[in-house]
């Protein structure tokens, strides 16, 4: 009789793998359910009471813990020492994040939790290639000194469309803003003098969904970013992935049956350009609608009402929509997640995606499980320091000695 193999024995893990490994689980049981009880926390964990105090000890320590003696329960009466609860110090401490568009680059600050202390949006006046990145560079260090409260920055995170190999910080493909195998992080690091992580936008956004939005997410989601680039992740049981080499697909090129718009691969009615921001602002400034093909032009008459705006919005929503049940019907997730413009800006058009879903999906026509993207005007900023908090969470006591052996920052020049 046929035995299957014995699954490969783990792999070791030194002393400070598994300090960092429990310091994790602590962590985010305290971001989850905070605040609360130590006992609470060895309950979720399964780490000893002994354990999760020296945790706790730690990651205050670090300041990313805090007790909240003003929440401890006791009394007249009550004996015994009450318990601290514990919660995420989200005062003390703060990541750096760049979300690199074609339009502009949005830079800000998060806190612990993924509030958004500061953003700033930067234009890249048209520009592709090392003419982006360079005065990008030039500005970092004084974009960074501006940190609010007196926080201490502990990373930087930097993400964009198209392919991004996180593990090297490469970004492999970038074709609108003209980018082959860049070396991002590398740039980065040299600029900020933090440590950085650089990743894929919709992965980052998926990342923040896990960690900050809705609890489907911990089990399997699906999100599709709809801007100048069309990207989608996925993550199962909490894990975003990430395929070989580096991408974790490729939904860009999803025939869209009555599109005819030419794409950089060659080919036609690719969804990357049938649903892409690129096309509808050329096609609004095709109709009249705008003077020329723009992103605040053509907000502004879709606020005012415009039937033309309105028009070309719906049709891109119900695009979207079908791409949405291809998806849903291939992976067949509990959560669907959609980042785009017009759908955050009036439920109106997320309802036609989601109609338009429920038509066209076979294997399941509940649109319930298909929602916007929570952060509104916030959610480029959260995508970028999404990528920096998914390594602080994941290896915290990693990430924090990295900070502190972070080097200073030194001018970056680009030929």
């Amino acid at each position: 009789m046929f035995s299957p193999p014995p699954p490969p024995a783990e792999k070791p893990r030194s002393g400070d793998e598994r300090r960092d490994v429990n310091a994790a689980a602590v962590l985010r049981a305290v971001l989850d359910h905070g605040p609360v009880a130590r006992s609470r926390v060895a309950a979720l964990t399964g780490l000893s009471p002994a354990a999760v105090s020296r945790q706790v000890v730690d990651l205050s320590r670090l300041g990313l813990l805090r007790e909240r003696p003003e929440l401890a329960g006791g009394g007249a009466g009550t004996v015994g020492r009450p318990q601290l609860p514990v919660d995420v110090d989200a005062g003390r401490l703060a990541v750096a994040g760049l979300h690199i568009g074609v339009p502009y680059t949005t830079f800000a600050f998060l806190d612990l939790r993924g509030n958004v202390l500061y953003r700033q949006e930067l234009n890249n006046r048209g520009r592709t290639g090392h003419a982006v990145l360079r005065p990008l560079l030039e500005r970092l260090p004084r974009l960074l000194a501006a940190v609010p409260d007196g926080r201490t920055l502990v990373g930087l995170g930097a993400v964009t469309g198209g392919a991004v190999d996180r593990e090297r910080g490469l970004m492999v493909r970038h074709e609108p803003l003209g980018w082959r195998d860049l070396p991002l992080r590398e740039l980065l690091a040299q600029a900020s003098g933090l440590p950085v992580q650089v990743d894929n936008h919709a992965r980052a956004l998926a990342q923040a969904e896990i960690l900050f939005g809705h609890p489907a997410a911990r089990r399997s989601m699906v999100h599709l970013f709809v801007g100048h680039v069309v990207d989608a992740a996925l993550a199962v049981a909490g894990t975003v992935h990430v395929g070989p080499p580096s991408p974790t697909g490729d939904v860009a090129h999803l025939p869209v049956p009555d599109s005819d718009a030419l794409c950089h691969c060659g080919r036609t009615g690719c969804l990357a350009v049938a649903a892409s921001d690129t096309t509808l602002f050329e096609a609004a400034a095709a109709e009249g609608i705008t003077e020329r093909p723009d992103r605040t032009g053509f907000t502004a008459a879709v606020l005012a009402g415009d039937p033309r705006a309105d028009k070309l919005v719906r049709r891109r929503a119900e695009t979207v929509g079908r791409a949405l049940a291809l998806l849903a019907d291939v992976v067949n997730p509990d959560l669907l997640v959609l980042t785009e413009t017009f759908a955050l800006l009036d439920k109106d058009y997320l309802d036609v995606v989601r109609t338009e879903f429920a038509l066209r999906s076979h294997l399941r026509r509940d649109a319930d499980l298909l929602i916007a993207q929570q952060r509104g005007a916030d959610v480029l900023a959260v995508a970028a320091g999404a990528a920096a908090l998914a390594a602080l969470y994941a290896r915290p006591l990693h990430a924090m000695a990295a900070a502190a052996e972070a080097a200073p920052a030194v001018p970056v020049r680009l030929r």
